[in-house]
């Protein structure tokens, strides 16, 4: 048998592109913009006077901001200080007009046991030695005029004492002058306030 030689493939290639059209292909670059542009010698360079007094400006209308909070803020401040200074006056008057009242009401209620207070001080400088209650009444009065003084109550020192009639009082007529020389009814202070001036015999 004899063999069929196969006819050989010939090998095509593609032509090559040609030079002039591949530079054809190649988009051309587009215009440049005029924001892209190079700034001409109208437009204001970085640091010209232009600038420079915006600069300023803005800078001036700062510290114009900063000075009205500054002020603003003082203002606060002084209104705030006065509130807490009235706040703290406010609280001092109602403190000290609530001491003068509890002192005055206080006042009023020892004022009423004076006499009581007098009676039995009379009663012990009379009382008989042979009867045993009397001891019970100056327990009584002792307890009392505890009572009392722990309550701010002060006796008034006269006998002997120059004769002042801030504190004292004289049962006859008034005298400007002279020494105490023996007390009828005991006067009493209580804290700074006199309670009862005392009443006294003077010497003429």
């Amino acid at each position: 048998m004899s063999s069929k030689k196969q006819p050989e493939k010939e090998n095509v290639r593609p032509p090559a592109p040609q030079a002039e059209n591949a530079a054809a292909q190649i988009p051309a670059p587009a215009p440049e913009s005029p924001s892209e542009a190079e700034p001409d010698a109208a437009s204001a360079p970085a640091g010209s006077p232009e600038e420079l007094a915006k600069v300023q400006a803005r800078a001036a209308d700062l510290e114009k901001q900063l000075a009205e909070a500054l002020s603003q803020a003082a203002e606060y401040k002084d209104g705030w200080q006065r509130a807490v200074a009235e706040l703290q006056n406010y609280r001092r008057r109602v403190e000290r007009e609530q001491a003068e009242n509890y002192q005055l009401a206080l006042g009023n209620i020892i004022k009423r046991y004076l006499p009581v207070l007098d009676d039995l001080e009379r009663a012990l400088e009379h009382r008989p030695a042979d009867l045993p209650w009397a001891d019970g009444v100056e327990l009584i009065y002792r307890k009392l005029k505890t009572i009392l003084e722990n309550e701010g109550l002060k006796r008034i020192e006269a006998e002997g004492q120059p004769f002042d009639p801030n504190f004292h009082e004289e049962p006859a007529e008034g005298v400007e002058s002279g020494t105490v020389i023996g007390v009828v009814q005991q006067g009493y202070m209580l804290g700074d306030r006199l309670l009862r001036p005392a009443l006294v015999r003077v010497a003429q």
